[in-house]
């Protein structure tokens, strides 16, 4: 019999290669379309702002029109660059800092019910008082250089980090856990191959969040006491009415707040293997 030309044997099953051109013709369209749609919308938004400035005639150190925004962007390109530095070493800093000591103490807590009971509740507490209400606490405990910044930065982190990490390391499939005690393998073997493994997408769920808030608490930091970075240009553009540089630098902020988030996902697409080949 005549093999069928528009059609090739792959892992015993027949797949027509029209349809898989056209399958593979939709995906494309669809990470387009993931990739279109959030620039469409800012352009939407950036027509909307300027057309409510022009329309409503809004004072330019009330609201000033995205154009203006961008030349500041342009002209104090220098300055923005120099403050955005020390708040994303900060960030950064923090990042690290506060996420390694979560994902420790919720292995503690995985290995040591007791330290969970006795601690956990502790945490809650420490997480329910206001990044305002810390910063000025840490500055007068650690100075008023970079240390508070990034210890802001991490307990900020801190929190989201632990909760998710302890629940991925304890909501395993008991059939696994019993599997590999059957297989007589060693605690340290169940921990790294079941916990550790199931722990992965909520760890990058939680590092995701940390990325954003990392860079709030820096900045909240800078507005207690700083004569440098994105906190401290803020608090200076708004004493002095420069609305534009105060736009610019939230911009660069957020800006850099997004490219953080981005890098943790691009590495959890990397890390978590299976999760991004089931969602394509």
């Amino acid at each position: 019999m005549a093999s069928d030309a528009s059609a090739t044997v792959s892992g015993g099953f027949v797949v027509d290669q029209a349809e898989q051109a056209r399958f593979m013709a939709a995906k494309r369209r669809l990470l387009w379309r993931k990739r279109l749609l959030p620039v469409g919308a800012v352009i939407l938004l950036l027509v909307l702002w300027h057309w409510a400035v022009v329309a409503f005639d809004i004072k330019p150190f009330i609201a000033p029109t995205p154009t203006a925004v961008f030349r500041v962007l342009i002209q104090r390109f220098d300055i923005l660059m120099a403050n955005l530095m020390p708040t994303a070493i900060e960030a950064v800093c923090g990042f690290l800092l506060g996420n390694f000591a979560a994902i420790a103490l919720a292995t503690a807590f995985v290995h040591n019910r007791a330290a969970e009971e006795a601690f956990f509740p502790i945490a809650v507490m420490v997480n329910t008082i206001p990044v305002v209400a810390k910063a000025p606490i840490l500055v007068l405990l650690l100075g008023n250089g970079m240390e508070p910044k990034i210890a802001i930065a991490a307990l900020i982190c801190f929190f989201p980090t632990l909760v998710n990490m302890v629940r991925g390391l304890q909501d395993v499939n008991p059939q696994a856990l019993e599997l590999m005690r059957v297989l007589s393998a060693s605690p340290r073997e169940i921990f790294l191959k079941i916990r550790v493994q199931n722990s992965l997408p909520y760890l990058f769920s939680a590092l995701k969040i940390a990325a954003s808030t990392s860079v709030i608490g820096a900045i909240v930091g800078e507005w207690i006491g700083s004569v440098k970075g994105i906190g401290a240009l803020i608090i200076q553009a708004t004493y002095a009415f420069d609305t534009p540089l105060l736009y610019a630098t939230i911009a660069v902020g957020s800006t850099f707040s997004a490219c953080f988030f981005g890098v943790i996902g691009l590495i959890e697409r990397h890390v978590v293997k299976w999760k991004s080949d089931r969602a394509g």
